[in-house]
This record gives C-alpha cells, structure tokens and sequence, in this order.
C-alpha cells in the first residue's frame, strides 16, 4: 500500500481587524500500483488536493461555529446583548489577539487603563470578553481621539 497525504490551508481577512482561516489534511491509502502509473497516481494526488481544498473552502464559506464557540457567545446573543440588538443572524465573535495586543499597546502609550476603558464604554468585566466589532471600535476610538493631548502612534 501506497500513502498519500494532501494538505490545504487559507485565511481570509474580515472587517475590523479581524481574519479566520481553516486548515485540512487528507491521507488516502492507495494500491502500490499507483507507482508504475505516473499519471494514474498525479490524478488521485490531484482529486486528493481537490477534496482537502473543497473542505476549507466550505468552512470558510458559512460552516457554522463550532458548538464551543456558539456556548461561549450565548450570553452576548439575542435579546440578552449587551447593546440591546439581537444578532440571531450571526454569532457574536470574539475580539482577536491581535485586537487585544492593540488595545493594550495604545492604552499603555496612553496612560490608560484598557480594562477600565472597556468595562466603561461597553460593560465588560474584563478586556477579553469584548467582541471583534467593539475592539475594533475601541482602537478606532483611542487611535482618532487625542488623549492626553496627543493622538495614539504620535510620540
């Protein structure tokens, strides 16, 4: 028997600072055959690739949140958000690390307090349980508004 493993992997970027990606890998077993027939093995390393790339493309084209995901969010859904909109449409996702990173970075330049900032402006008992749409707000915010008289980024 002959292995063949195929991979594909892809991120795609959002709005607001964000990005998701979905990775795959797919091993077939074939007949050793396969080695004497060059294009008979390129076609099953072809349709392998196809199947691997199918798999990301799908994910990343509206597969659903993985139940975690969707556990973690349910309080930030519906009628109980803590804007007042209901987002049944669409979970509610979380900000990214690089958000974070962001938010902290610009509030340290800034000599203020990030976890008071966004308990303040959105409700929030600690930074990372801000959305992606408020982070990014948030860096907006602290990157266009003076404070302590000078804008983030300027030194």
């Amino acid at each position: 028997m002959l292995k063949l493993n195929a991979g594909f992997s892809r991120k795609v970027g959002e709005p607001n600072y964000g990005s998701r990606g979905a990775s795959v890998n797919v091993e077939l077993e074939v007949e050793s055959s396969l080695v004497g027939d060059a294009d008979a093995l390129m076609n099953r390393i072809r349709n392998l690739f196809s199947i691997a790339k199918r798999a990301v493309d799908a994910e990343l084209n509206g597969t659903p949140a993985s139940q975690d995901t969707a556990n973690s969010q349910t309080n930030r859904q519906g009628n109980g958000s803590r804007n007042g909109q209901t987002t049944d449409s669409e979970p509610v996702r979380n900000a990214t690390v690089s958000q974070l990173r962001a938010i902290r970075t610009i509030c340290n330049r800034q000599g203020l307090d990030a976890a008071q900032l966004a308990n303040e402006r959105f409700q929030v008992d600690d930074l990372n349980e801000l959305s992606l749409r408020e982070a990014s707000t948030l860096i907006d915010h602290l990157k266009t508004e003076p404070v302590n008289g000078r804008k983030a980024g300027v030194r």
